[in-house]
């Protein structure tokens, strides 16, 4: 098979130009194209008048190596390459000495998820332990939470089957370095799970949250046919950990109640916001550091605005979708501003996990039909500068701003919020306009400036009416903005030996994932949770 890039048709092209294009391309006849199948679609949107299509494409011919030679210079037609997944090991070479052992993952988040996955293919039978409920029950309680105010601290966004990434977009892109093709292994077994086909070749996929929790089930009974068992309502507490004199060995773990679980392999892939968990790891000495995150608001303007600024003329395309975007700029003050987690057509959901705090997130259905598009707008934030002291200082700032949420949206779990304008100019609004905030439970209007630090505040105000730049109309007087978003990402890294991926001074703990400070998403926490799984794989053979 050859690979074949650049292939540039227009937005309406009709299906029989794809074909007529290869053959172009490759200066052959019709009867010698075998078949085509296509890798990746993306677009141009930089003329909004012409926007054009751009695939990669897996083309068979008869004479690969006449068409390779001929075509030499072009640097756009290679040889396919072998983008399947390689276990590092399978069965009994992976179990090891003892048989008997099993590993333990904690979490079922993605990257948990696919630890697990990974480690049930290879016949390692793992363990796996979520505080939260299964995805169904999970739903039903962060839908009441939206509905009535009523919060379950284990089981909500943050916690439970298929982690904060349930209630999401349902991004499958991202932009980490992946030369072994772990993220087509994530995409394949989504896939595998029920996932649409489109998100193995569409340049910025997405799944949404209804697909997301069928996939989560279907993938949990796959891991359970092949040995793996699950346990929910099953919060660990405590580690045991053998001290040595070059660091300490985990022997196992204590759940609440009491109940003790022998193990030498933990998979920690607990998501961002499991506060409780950080707070016993550093008790017991497994080594952590403070590392950056970002804070601000949720941002809501009319979907339509948004495609029209995109895609000008074309805007409504089927292929083209809802449109997003991706924003940045650098304060006067030194604070780089940015758009993060953007969802178009989506909604803006209450996240909170802790009672008596506010926290905002963004969630999108695979439709992406809903009249708004929301987009975190944040200001990065470090420990040197704004927490510095001590590892887990991050986590009490975070506390702080979502406590300070809570109090300015009225103390029942209403977020406060405030139009663009009124935020800009510096006074509080008593009024929406054209837009309606999605957020429920509610939106209290108020003035957002008391809810941030003043280096935040002034960063927004100034970055606002800049982004009007590159997107004419964002900067809209009655745009919505809704506080506060605090967890774009770990405030802590739970940091890893290179080679082992073992903490750093905890043999056998397996730090991975969003929580550990290891990724940003559901993709690149997939692949984490793989690369976490071949780890362990290695690590048991070896004992």
């Amino acid at each position: 098979m050859l690979r074949l890039n650049e292939v540039k048709l227009p937005l309406d092209h009709a299906e029989a130009e794809l074909p007529a294009a290869i053959l172009a391309r490759l200066q052959i006849g019709a009867a010698d194209l075998l078949g085509f199948s296509v890798f990746k679609r993306s677009y141009d949107a930089r003329k909004r008048s012409a926007i054009v299509l751009i695939y990669s494409l897996d083309v068979d011919v008869k004479d690969q190596a006449a068409v390779l030679a001929r075509l030499q210079h072009d640097k756009h037609l290679t040889p396919s390459p072998d983008t399947g997944y390689k276990f590092v090991a399978k069965g009994e070479q992976a179990a090891g000495h003892d048989h008997n052992e099993r590993p333990v993952v904690i979490g079922t988040g993605p990257c948990g998820l696919f630890a697990a996955l990974i480690l049930a293919q290879m016949g390692l039978r793992p363990l796996i332990l979520e505080r939260g409920k299964e995805v169904r029950e999970r739903t039903v309680d962060t839908f009441g939470f939206w509905r009535k105010r009523e919060l379950n601290p284990e089981s909500n966004v943050q916690f439970g089957e298929g982690g904060a990434g349930t209630f999401s977009d349902g991004k499958l892109y991202s932009q980490i370095k992946d030369p072994k093709h772990y993220g087509r292994k994530v995409l394949t077994e989504f896939v595998k799970a029920g996932a649409p086909e489109e998100i193995m070749y569409v340049s910025k996929p997405h799944i949404g949250t209804f697909r997301l929790v069928k996939m989560v089930e279907q993938m949990r009974a796959n891991i359970e046919a092949m040995g793996g068992e699950y346990r929910f309502g099953c919060k660990v507490v405590d580690l045991e950990i053998e001290a040595g004199a070059d660091g300490g060995q985990v022997r196992g773990l204590t759940l609440e109640g009491g109940e003790k679980i022998a193990t030498r392999h933990v998979v920690l892939a607990v998501g961002h916001s499991a506060r409780d968990t950080f707070e016993m790891l550093y008790e017991r000495g497994v080594y952590i550091e403070a590392k950056p995150f970002s804070i601000g608001f949720r941002v809501e303007h009319p979907q339509s605005l948004i495609d029209s600024c995109r895609f000008g003329p074309s805007a409504g395309h089927p292929i083209l979708g809802a449109a997003d975007y991706k924003l940045v700029h650098h304060a006067a003050n030194g604070r780089a501003v940015y758009s993060f987690c953007m969802c178009p057509g989506g909604t803006v959901v209450a996240a909170a996990s802790e009672p008596g705090r506010v926290v905002t997130n963004g969630m999108s259905q695979y439709s992406r039909n809903e009249r708004n598009a929301n987009s975190a707008i944040v200001v990065g934030i470090t420990p040197e500068q704004d927490f510095p002291g001590h590892p887990l200082a991050g986590i009490e700032l975070q506390r702080r701003l979502e406590e300070k949420a809570f109090e300015l949206g009225g103390g029942d779990y209403s977020a406060p919020g405030q139009l663009m304008g009124d935020f800009v100019a510096g006074r509080a609004s008593t009024e929406f306009g054209a837009v309606v905030p999605s957020y429920k439970p509610g939106v209290h209007l108020t003035d957002l400036a008391l809810a941030l630090p003043e280096y935040a505040v002034t960063a927004l105000r100034e970055a606002f009416p800049a982004f009007d730049k590159q997107i004419k109309g964002y900067f809209k007087a009655d745009a919505v903005l809704t506080g506060l978003e605090t967890r774009t990402s770990s405030p802590i890294r739970i940091k890893r030996r290179d080679d082992t991926l073992q903490s750093l001074n905890t043999r056998g703990l397996f730090p991975a994932g969003e929580g550990a400070g290891y990724a940003g998403g559901i993709l690149s926490a997939g692949v984490d949770g793989i690369k976490v799984a071949e780890a362990v794989a290695l690590s048991m053979a070896a004992a």
